[in-house]
């Protein structure tokens, strides 16, 4: 774990920066891979100009879900803090959320199809997802509960995790759920390849779901959010909510939908 890559000057090139920078760039690269090889024609222009739109929305979404939902007793006391972003605190699920809304809008207002670009980018999502992870890892600012044994992820003594546990093993809740991501990617690829296809929309609602379980159940490892009713952290009822909303669009996307998603590997 390293926040800072290097100094030029006085100015900290940062971690957390560069790899968030990263895993936006290339899951946009992938994005517009599908849209130029499984797409409709002029889907990748299209693209050019929501990426830009997603990359504001999802960071806008991100910080507002991480200091009103997640940790809201502690930008409460440091508001200063709020606008910080590049010392950590962006939330993937809000983050999805700002992207959306923005997306949405646009493909309104251009009346094209919102299943389309959104089948198009899911792998970019999940490949974009696992990367972020990383950069939470190497920034240190999302980590893991004690484990209670001789096992587990020892933060360097400058990061919140051992400000908050001491010299305690943690949980790899981060790594694991950025493995989890690539997982999920590499099972969408399979599931494409059926030969009858699958429904526009079908692999938009895949993520909203699965993810989401796995979201659920990895957030029981984490020791950096506040929990509240069950002993759940913003995270889960998020990911629950998420997961019921996949599943009504689910039966829409089954019942209604009568063309197939573009991404027919």
């Amino acid at each position: 774990m390293h926040s800072y890559w290097f100094h030029i000057g006085a100015f900290p090139v940062r971690s957390y920066s560069t790899v968030f920078a990263l895993a936006f760039l290339l899951g946009l690269g992938i994005t517009l891979y599908f849209a130029k090889t499984k797409g409709n024609p002029g889907d990748a222009e299209h693209w050019w100009s929501l990426g830009p739109l997603c990359l504001v929305g999802g960071i806008l979404g991100a910080r507002f879900w991480q200091v009103f939902f997640f940790d809201w007793g502690y930008y409460s006391q440091y508001p200063g803090q709020i606008i910080q972003i590049w010392n950590g605190g962006l939330s993937i699920q809000g983050g999805i959320i700002g992207a959306l809304i923005a997306a949405i809008i646009y493909l309104v207002r251009k009346k094209l199809s919102f299943f389309h670009f959104a089948d198009i980018a899911t792998p970019g999502i999940l490949l974009g997802q696992s990367i972020g992870r990383d950069a939470d890892f190497m920034n240190g600012s999302a980590y893991g509960a004690p484990t209670h044994q001789n096992f587990g992820v020892l933060f360097p003594a400058d990061t919140l995790a051992r400000q908050q546990y001491g010299n305690q093993p943690l949980w790899p809740a981060v790594i694991w759920e950025a493995q989890v991501d690539i997982v999920l990617m590499a099972l969408l690829f399979v599931l494409l390849q059926r030969k009858k296809g699958w429904p526009r929309g079908f692999a938009f609602v895949y993520y909203l779901i699965v993810y989401n379980i796995c979201r659920f159940f990895l957030e029981m490892l984490r020791g950096d959010s506040p929990r509240g009713v069950f002993g759940w952290d913003a995270a889960q009822w998020t990911a629950l909510a998420t997961v019921l909303v996949g599943v009504i669009l689910a039966i829409w996307v089954f019942r209604k939908s009568k063309q197939k998603t573009p991404l027919g590997l």
